[in-house]
C-alpha cells in the first residue's frame, strides 16, 4: 500500500530532506510505520499542548506518549565521539533514539536554523541510523514543524548486510 503524506518531499541523493510538499512513502516499510507513530505521537502533544512551551516539556511529554504506544525508546542518549584518536564519551547527546533506528531531536524554536539540520544529519552519519525527525514544537500545526531526514548511507549499508 503506497499513501501521500504531505510533508515529505525529496531533494538530496544522500539523503531525503523533508519538509512541506510530497513524496510517496511505502506504508509496508517498518521504518516508515514506526516514523508514522512517533510523529502521532507529536501530534497528539502538539495538540494537547499547543505551541510556546520549553522543549524538555514537549519531550517529557512525547516520551509519555511513546511509552503509552509501547514504542521503545531511550531518551538523552550520549553518542561518543573521537577527535585526534582521543575517545570522548559525551561528545553529543540525542534527544530521543527511537527502536535503534530512528532519531528525534525535539525543538521549540521561532525558525528552524540549518544548524539544526546539520546537527540531525552528524547523529544519522554517526549512529548510521536510518532516518531522522526534526521536531519543531514551537508553530501552528505540528505539521507545519515536522523534517525527515533519511540517511541513505545507513540505506545502502542494511540492505547489504547479510541475512
Amino acid at each position: 500500500m503506497v499513501a501521500e503524506l504531505a510533508w515529505f518531499p525529496r531533494v538530496s541523493n544522500r539523503y531525503t530532506f523533508c519538509s512541506s510538499q510530497g513524496v510517496t512513502l511505502d506504508h509496508t516499510d517498518a521504518v516508515t510505520q514506526l516514523t508514522e507513530q512517533i510523529i502521532g505521537a507529536a501530534i497528539d502533544v502538539h495538540r494537547h499542548l499547543g505551541p510556546g512551551l520549553l522543549e524538555s516539556t514537549y519531550q517529557a511529554c512525547l516520551e509519555y506518549e511513546l511509552a503509552q504506544r509501547h514504542v521503545p525508546f531511550r531518551a538523552q542518549l550520549t553518542l561518543p565521539n573521537t577527535y585526534r584518536d582521543v575517545f570522548i564519551e559525551r561528545g553529543y547527546r540525542i534527544d530521543l533514539l527511537v527502536a535503534d533506528c530512528v532519531i528525534v531531536e525535539v525543538k521549540a524554536v521561532q525558525t528552524v536554523t540549518p544548524l539544526y539540520a546539520a546537527q540531525l544529519i552528524t547523529y544519522l552519519k554517526l549512529k548510521s541510523c536510518p532516518v531522522g525527525l526534526l521536531l519543531n514544537f514551537n508553530v501552528a500545526v505540528l505539521r507545519h514543524g515536522v523534517t525527515r531526514f533519511t540517511n541513505r548511507a545507513a540505506d545502502q549499508h542494511s540492505a547489504t548486510e547479510p541475512g
